[in-house]
């Protein structure tokens, strides 16, 4: 991938986040992936508190991987509140998860995912996602402000 980009992978579960993160690697889709372990983290992450009051909210993530079943904060919660926040609804967020349950899906397009991909995740499927939103963010480099 040509540019490549920062993600936040969002996933409690040990071996899909070995997955996601070899995955990742193999096809040399970020410059870094960032993970956080349940919802808690995740927003602290994202929006630069707790334990990550030294980063800028949204700071340079290209991409947000996120399961939805997380403790703490679900996932869902998550999703709305990354949406909800000016600094960082522009973050396309897909959705990795083994929900297969139409009102999840639903929801999470609702709330403004860019995508919904079942786990085992089908990594060719997953390059292809982010390649695509790799092309969209290339062409929005270039838009007037």
């Amino acid at each position: 991938m040509k540019n490549c980009i920062d993600i936040l992978l969002i996933e409690d579960d040990v071996h899909d986040l070995e997955l996601a993160v070899r995955g990742l690697e193999r096809y040399h889709l970020s410059n870094r992936v960032n993970i956080v372990r349940d919802g808690e983290q995740a927003l602290d992450f994202i929006f630069a508190t707790g334990p990550y009051e030294y980063r800028t909210a949204g700071g340079d993530l290209g991409l947000i991987l996120l399961d939805l079943h997380l403790p703490r904060i679900s996932g869902l919660e998550v999703l709305q509140a990354v949406k909800a926040d000016s600094r960082t609804s522009n973050i396309p967020v897909v959705v990795l998860t083994s929900s297969s349950e139409g009102p999840d899906i639903v929801e999470s397009y609702r709330l403004g995912a860019r995508g919904y991909m079942l786990k085992p995740v089908d990594f060719h499927k997953l390059v292809e996602t982010v390649r695509q939103l790799g092309f969209h963010w290339s062409l929005m480099e270039h838009a007037p402000t």
